[in-house]
């Protein structure tokens, strides 16, 4: 599986983005998918991931109520809504995709990262 991640760029503070990441390959279909971001200096942390069917999601604590993630498993892509948006949600955000189905919450258990694309909130 190939990841390409768009969708990022300015905003200010309370304003809203949403981050696509088109997958390549076969499996994606049958892939649990999550979002990660690495913020400068901090170590990669985790955001949202989806089941392969999109029916079991799972949030950190910093972004439930504001952030939505989704799948289109028709267009092989995954989507993330980024509402209300803060300057502590600046970062490089990641897409990543793991060969079970389930979301995961842990980087090491994702087997395919795409490239990353920034964020920048304003204050």
């Amino acid at each position: 599986v190939q990841l390409q991640a768009s969708g990022g760029g300015l905003v200010q503070a309370g304003g809203s983005l949403r981050l696509s990441c088109a997958a390549s390959g076969r499996t994606f279909s049958s892939s649990g998918m999550g979002w990660f971001r690495q913020a400068p200096g901090k170590e990669r942390e985790f955001v949202a991931a989806i089941s392969w069917t999109g029916g079991s999601t799972v949030y950190a604590d910093s972004v439930k109520g504001r952030f939505t993630i989704s799948r289109d498993n028709a267009k092989n892509t995954v989507y993330l809504q980024m509402n209300s948006l803060k300057p502590e949600d600046t970062a490089v955000y990641y897409c990543a995709a793991r060969r079970l189905g389930s979301p995961s919450t842990v980087p090491s258990t994702y087997e395919y990262w795409g490239q990353g694309t920034l964020v920048t909130v304003s204050s």
